[in-house]
């Protein structure tokens, strides 16, 4: 019989943040598949846990996958966990998910800390509904084309940043996103945790030496003018992957198409149709 995969959430910083049930999966799996196994291996000296490692990060992803795998198949039961917070979010483990899936393994997630829902629910911003973006390119063509998509968008978004490229992203969204209300969340659950609120302008004016973990939130869109002129000056292919990726259907997405446009749905059927012909 096939072991189980865990995906267990570790603590974004304040080790009490680790949950009872994480702690006794912790102790009772075969093997930890760790994204750094010296950083993994403190919380475990400090939960006093001894359990057999292994390195599982972006570059042997592939190569350790297969290994976890065996394992697996052989009926050891496996934890995976990142360094901080929730694995597979903006973490490795996603291709050893799609595998476990494939090969039928039963996968149990193990709920805890989040560093973006952190963010999120202290930030003052809208809960209701948000984009996550994870890290951006490091290209900075594409880094800016991403931040012009996410000045459309109507949800609160979020983004992951290190310490030596906030400045240089910031300065970006002052010039993309200008007046835009962002708020960025610092060192959360450590001892110099903060929430730092304003517009790009005002925060690079008081925040000059940035350390520690980093997470961006920007506003959402609110003028309904402007983002009816933004959808007006798409495409209906382009409107229609606007839309897609939030994995609404056909049927949903041109019912919000229509809506955009103040038109039928019948009239966006027939764009369709006749893009085909």
């Amino acid at each position: 019989m096939a072991g189980i995969l865990y995906l267990v959430a570790t603590p974004i910083g304040n080790l009490e943040d680790i949950t009872l049930r994480a702690i006794k999966i912790l102790e009772n799996v075969d093997v930890i598949a760790a994204e750094d196994t010296r950083h993994t291996l403190k919380l475990l000296n400090h939960l006093e846990i001894t359990k057999p490692l292994i390195s599982y990060h972006r570059h042997n992803e592939e190569v350790k996958s297969e290994q976890i795998i065996q394992k697996l198949k052989s009926g050891e039961n496996v934890a995976l966990v990142s360094d901080a917070g929730t694995p597979v979010i903006s973490d490795p483990g996603e291709e050893i998910v799609k595998i476990a899936i494939q090969e039928n393994i039963k996968i149990i997630p193990i709920p805890g800390a989040c560093a973006l829902i952190n963010a999120l629910i202290a930030s003052g911003l809208d809960t209701k509904e948000f984009a996550f973006y994870g890290f951006l390119s490091t290209n900075k063509k594409l880094k800016k084309q991403k931040l012009e998509e996410i000045k459309k968008e109507r949800k609160t978004s979020i983004i992951y940043e290190a310490p030596h490229k906030l400045l240089e992203t910031l300065k970006n969204i002052e010039e993309i996103f200008e007046n835009r209300k962002i708020v960025i969340a610092r060192e959360l659950t450590k001892i110099h945790e903060e929430f730092i609120n304003g517009t790009a302008t005002e925060i690079l004016e008081k925040y000059t030496s940035p350390k520690g973990e980093h997470i961006i939130l920007i506003e959402g869109n609110k003028n309904e003018e402007n983002i009816n002129n933004i959808f007006n000056s798409m495409t209906i292919e382009e409107h229609y992957k606007y839309y897609e990726k939030d994995g609404l259907s056909k049927n949903e997405i041109i019912k919000k198409i229509a809506k955009d446009r103040e038109v039928t749905k019948n009239e966006i059927y027939k764009c369709f149709i006749k893009d085909k012909k």
